[in-house]
């Protein structure tokens, strides 16, 4: 898988997820807390860039895994 890059469009803290816009566009990508890498509390913030790798999920959709910020 290649890494991609991104900003997050928005993150729901109470909820632990959101959705990140690749660069050069394309369809926006599904991000859950648990993917993203980090100690203590994972959370992203609108604006936050970000490198993923994307799969999809068992919901078909683009989900992004091994989220690191910028």
């Amino acid at each position: 898988m290649s890494t991609r890059s991104g900003s997050v469009r928005w993150f729901n803290d109470a909820k632990g997820h959101g959705f990140i816009v690749p660069d050069g566009g394309g369809e926006d990508v599904f991000v859950h807390f648990k993917s993203i890498i980090g100690d203590g509390y994972r959370s992203l913030f609108e604006g936050d860039l970000v490198e993923f790798e994307v799969e999809k999920d068992n919901k078909g959709r683009l989900s992004a895994r091994k989220v690191m910020k910028k």
